[in-house]
C-alpha cells in the first residue's frame, strides 16, 4: 500500500481514532465531478483535473445548472459520496484504492483525491468545493489513511484482503438486486399484457349460451316456429301434409271415435240394433234440416 498522505508538521489530527475506526466523520461539500488522470498522484496532475472540471462546471452554470451538494462519510474503510437528502451512495471509494489527496493552496475552497476505479482500473480524480472545510477534510482523509495503514501492519495484510472480499460480495449483491428488480418489472409487464388480452373490446356483444333442460335438450317453446331442416342432398324438404279441415283430431293426434262408422261385426246384436235405430234418427234429422 502506498502511503500518499503525510501529516503536516503544524497540524494535528482532527478526530479520535475510534471515531474513524468504528464510525465515520460526515462533511458537506459541493461535487464538481470526477475525471480520468494519467498518473495516480502528483500536484500537477490534480491541478490539471481541477482546471478541467472548473471549466466544465462554468459551462453548466451558464446553462442554469447548479453544483450538486453531497455528503462525504470518511472512515478507515474509505470515502463515501452520498446524496444528502436520500442518502443514496453515488460513489464508494475504498481507502486502499485512494493514492493521493490534497487541498488547493491557491483556492482554499477546493480539495481533491485520486482513486483507482474497481471496474475500469482507471485513475479518477474527484474534485470538491467546500467553503470552510477543504483543508479539514483533507486532514481527515489523511488521518483515516494513517489509521488504516497501522491496522494493516498489525494484521499482516489480512485485513485488506478481507475488505477486498467484502467489497466483491457487496458488488455481487448489488448486481443480484438489480437483476431481481428487472425480473420483477418483466413479470409485471407480462401480467398486464395477460389482463389486457382477457378484457373484451368495448362495444362487443357476449354470446350467452342457450340453456338446456335436465336431459341436455333445448326446452320446448310453443311460440317458437318449427323450421324445416334441409335434406343432406341439398333438395328442399317436402311440403307438410295437410289434412281436410272436416277431419279433426284429439289432444293426442288421433281421430275422434265415431260409433256410427264402425262395422256391424264390431258390436253385439242388441247394441248394433240400437245403433242402427240411432243412425236412422240421425239421418231423418239431417234430412229435415
Amino acid at each position: 500500500m502506498n502511503r500518499a498522505f503525510n501529516r503536516k508538521k503544524d497540524k494535528s489530527w482532527m478526530h479520535t481514532p475510534e471515531a474513524l475506526a468504528k464510525h465515520y466523520i460526515p462533511y458537506n461539500a459541493k461535487f464538481l465531478g470526477n475525471t480520468e488522470v494519467e498518473a495516480p498522484k502528483g500536484t500537477e496532475v490534480v491541478k490539471d483535473a481541477v482546471r478541467k472540471l472548473k471549466f466544465q462546471r462554468h459551462i453548466k452554470k451558464s446553462e442554469g445548472q447548479k453544483i450538486p451538494k453531497v455528503e462525504l462519510q470518511i472512515s478507515i474503510y474509505g470515502v463515501k459520496i452520498l446524496d444528502p437528502k436520500t442518502k443514496d451512495v453515488q460513489h464508494n471509494c475504498q481507502l486502499h484504492r485512494i493514492s493521493f489527496c490534497a487541498d488547493d493552496k491557491t483556492d482554499k475552497r477546493i480539495f481533491t483525491f485520486i482513486c483507482k476505479d474497481s471496474e475500469s482500473n482507471k485513475h479518477l480524480c474527484y474534485v470538491f468545493d467546500s467553503e470552510k472545510c477543504a483543508e479539514e477534510i483533507t486532514l481527515t482523509i489523511g488521518q483515516a489513511f494513517d489509521l488504516a495503514y497501522k491496522k494493516f501492519l498489525e494484521s499482516g495484510g489480512k485485513d485488506v484482503e478481507t475488505r477486498k472480499q467484502i467489497g466483491t460480495l457487496q458488488k455481487r449483491i448489488q448486481e443480484l438486486e438489480t437483476e431481481n428488480s428487472e425480473l420483477k418489472q418483466q413479470l409485471q409487464d407480462l401480467e398486464e399484457q395477460l389482463m389486457i388480452a382477457h378484457v373484451p373490446p368495448a362495444g362487443s356483444i357476449s354470446m350467452k349460451p342457450q340453456s338446456t333442460d335436465v336431459f341436455d335438450m333445448v326446452p320446448f317453446s310453443p311460440v317458437t316456429p318449427l323450421v324445416p331442416t334441409p335434406a343432406s342432398n341439398g333438395c328442399p324438404p317436402p311440403p307438410p301434409t295437410t289434412l281436410p279441415p272436416d277431419i279433426r283430431k284429439d289432444l293426442f293426434g288421433a281421430e275422434p271415435f265415431d260409433p256410427f262408422t264402425c262395422g256391424s261385426a264390431d258390436f253385439p246384436p242388441d247394441i248394433q240394433s240400437k245403433l242402427d235405430e240411432m243412425q236412422r234418427q240421425r239421418w231423418r234429422g239431417s234430412k229435415w234440416d
